[in-house]
């Protein structure tokens, strides 16, 4: 197993093919030119997109349909199960996933246009299902921004998860939103360890501004919950009480967790990470990780990808639901939205 570092400031060092690949070249050394690393710049692609809500019927996902204006995530988490996603643009879910990204420059026209379609029936629309909403490039480019400014114009529900504290630039607009019960946030804390976090979510926010985050949006009126996602074992889950509580004191109203997703390509990727990072107990923690997923690295049913199963599994579920009741965390009924004030493009809005 290679034990190879990352790049400063990415999640993985390794760019695996991608599944689809219809041939595979493999670069050996011969001794005549010394090797040059390849570059870690981040590039950025523009997309016309063809569609902009994303659908799903997941039993396991409290939503419906989603919008990621973003394919790929410069965050660089090392555990992303959205990576394996990269391949299916012919790019390699490794150090691709975060350095090549693509933005759909055409996502608020798209939006305005499926909203208004005669068929369309309103439910909250998530942003961040799949990659951060959040993540460095929204500075530039801001499409995050323009899809909420369209979602608070129509009055149309939204849910946000990320773990990016560019949320706090939106106030403006999340408080609007909030006003009208259109809008609930889910700040993802994995750790509140800076070195950990460093190197397991290389480009994402620290955990103090995460924290600063809840408190800042709790203050405007915004319901906001913390999603302690995912819980690896012997790398982070021994955090879950202190994250938990750390997140209550900053303002957060609901939590959740999931237990580490390790889809397709992601497994090797992490295997990778374990070995370059924490050599001495990475053969322990894979063991974990398997005896929670009936012997493989990862189980794709409904019902059992989020919490695994087996002795850690149920331990860890167990820790959680006894600390939310500790802390107050488990009032989730707070967070229903309202989607009666819908008025699509080109409808009228009522006066009162």
């Amino acid at each position: 197993m290679s034990a190879s570092l990352p790049p400063r400031g990415r999640g993985t060092a390794s760019n695996p093919f991608n599944r689809f690949a219809p041939t595979q070249v493999i670069a050996t050394d011969d001794g005549w030119f010394q090797e040059v690393p390849p570059s870690a710049a981040t590039e950025v692609r523009l997309e016309t997109a063809k569609s902009i809500i994303t659908r799903n019927q997941s039993p396991d996902l409290p939503f419906d349909r989603s919008i990621n204006p973003y394919r790929g995530c410069e965050h660089g988490c090392i555990y992303c199960y959205a990576r394996p996603s990269h391949a299916y643009w012919d790019m390699s879910p490794g150090i691709d996933f975060e350095t090549k990204l693509i933005a759909k420059t055409n996502a608020v026209a798209l939006l305005e246009q499926q909203l208004s379609k005669p068929g369309y029936r309103c439910a909250p629309i998530n942003l961040g299902a799949n990659t951060d909403p959040y993540q460095p490039i929204e500075r530039q480019h801001m499409l995050t921004r323009k899809t909420l400014e369209v979602l608070l114009r129509y009055r149309h529900p939204v849910t946000i998860v990320t773990k990016g504290s560019m949320i706090l630039r939106d106030l403006d607009i999340l408080t609007e939103l909030a006003k009208q019960r259109l809008v609930a946030v889910m700040i993802s804390l994995t750790t509140l360890d800076n070195q950990l976090k460093c190197i397991m979510e290389p480009r994402a926010a620290s955990p103090a501004a995460r924290l600063r985050a809840i408190g800042v949006l709790r203050e405007q009126g915004i319901k906001v919950g913390v999603l302690c996602s995912p819980m690896i074992p012997m790398i982070n889950d021994m955090e879950l009480e202190s994250l938990l509580e750390k997140a209550k004191q900053a303002g957060a109203q609901s939590a959740s967790y999931m237990f580490v997703r390790l889809p397709r390509e992601v497994a090797p990727l992490f295997e990778e990470w374990l070995h370059a990072h924490y050599p001495q107990r990475a053969e322990h923690v894979l063991s974990l990780i398997r005896q929670s997923r009936d012997g493989e690295l990862y189980d794709s049913r409904f019902g059992h990808r989020f919490r695994g199963e087996g002795a850690f599994a149920e331990l860890i579920a167990k820790r959680f639901a006894l600390a939310i009741k500790r802390f107050g965390l488990n009032q989730r009924g707070d967070f229903k939205l309202d989607c009666s004030q819908f008025c699509p493009p080109g409808g009228q809005l009522a006066l009162l």
